[in-house]
């Protein structure tokens, strides 16, 4: 038997998503060891038309517990985005990871070939399970997961691609 889209999809995001953990751990240190506002870093940009630090963390966690429940075929939950301190981002990552280790492998049984409908930006979208999970889901939780560490990384904290890619 080959792996599930479970085997695939929840390992895959909630390791990013654990990752991320660490890395906004570090920017609060950082923040405090230089007597940074927490919340300069929390707004931060790496381009003025680009979403802030707090915005990649939120959207990090969106498409990782909308992407897997649309597999799973089940509602995902919905949060406040409401989030103002480095506190804040982290436990909401962790309340993302409970929720995805919630899932169960059976619930996303025949994801691979269901054709999984979403709205975005105002418009109707769909893609075959496999594809939306490895075009979509995982590209874009590590996008925004890549982006808030470039955020923090191009402030000064002191990151590296050990901490993006975790322990192994």
């Amino acid at each position: 038997m080959g792996l599930s889209m479970h085997q695939v999809c929840v390992p895959t995001v909630t390791r990013a998503l654990n990752n991320l953990i660490g890395i906004l751990e570090k920017g609060a240190a950082h923040c405090e060891a230089k007597k940074i506002d927490p919340a300069v870093m929390i707004a931060g940009r790496l381009y003025p038309d680009m979403f802030p630090l707090s915005k990649q963390v939120q959207i990090a966690s969106d498409i990782a517990k909308s992407g897997s429940s649309r597999l799973a075929a089940v509602e995902a939950p919905k949060y406040d985005d409401n989030e103002a301190s480095f506190a804040d981002l982290v436990e909401r990552l962790r309340k993302t990871i409970k929720y995805l280790e919630g899932l169960k492998p059976e619930q996303f049984e025949g994801a691979d070939a269901r054709t999984i409908k979403w709205t975005q930006q105002g418009k109707e979208m769909e893609q075959v399970g496999k594809d939306y999970l490895f075009n979509r889901v995982i590209p874009n939780v590590l996008f925004h997961c890549s982006t808030a560490y470039n955020i923090l990384r191009h402030n000064g904290v002191e990151i590296g691609k050990a901490d993006f890619l975790g322990k192994m």
